[in-house]
């Protein structure tokens, strides 16, 4: 295993005692350098999940598909880049529409290429009901200029349950349409 990557997996593992109910990382590798990673926990009414993108990556918008349709109308266009989908199941089970930043315009409408997503960092939230532990599939695509990742992965969420004040400002998220 690279030096780098056993680095920052024993720096996860270490924070993870003391992150505040975040599940462990998911982490998202391409030829043994990060891509991004993924963790969970519940705050509040609500499930969150943030991704964190490495330098020169970006991911796709929960409705990326709608929003490029929504621009091509009807038009047909080279490909469409691969949404983020997070399906719940165990002791969790979601309880309205999920919620996603405003993403930002990748698009290059001369080719009819419509694409809505994030640099840096995302997070995801809906309200959920139950209690973990819980079992999260997350599927998408992670993007240089250059290439392409496809992201299918699991993430565990061992403990948490829906209650309180949450510490996410939901206000700044939207309804992913």
């Amino acid at each position: 295993m690279p030096v780098k990557k056993l680095l920052f997996l024993m720096s996860c593992a270490a924070a993870s005692s003391w992150a505040g109910g975040w599940s462990d990382p998911a982490v998202v590798t391409h030829q043994d350098d990060i891509v991004a990673r993924y963790r969970a926990r519940v705050d509040g009414p609500y499930l969150v999940v943030t991704v964190t993108l490495e330098p020169g990556w970006h991911t796709f918008a929960m409705d990326n598909e709608r929003r490029a349709k929504e621009r091509l109308a009807g038009k047909m266009s080279l490909g469409i880049d691969q949404p983020t989908g997070i399906a719940v199941s165990g002791g969790l089970k979601t309880a309205g529409g999920w919620l996603q930043p405003e993403p930002k315009d990748f698009s290059k409408p001369e080719l009819r290429w419509f694409s809505y997503g994030y640099e840096k960092e995302a997070v995801f939230a809906v309200k959920v009901e139950g209690a973990a532990p819980a079992q999260l599939r997350i599927r998408g695509q992670a993007c240089t200029e250059s290439t392409c990742k496809n992201i299918n992965l699991e993430l565990p969420l061992a403990s948490g349950a829906p209650g309180g004040t949450a510490e996410l400002d939901v206000a700044r998220l939207v309804a992913v349409r």
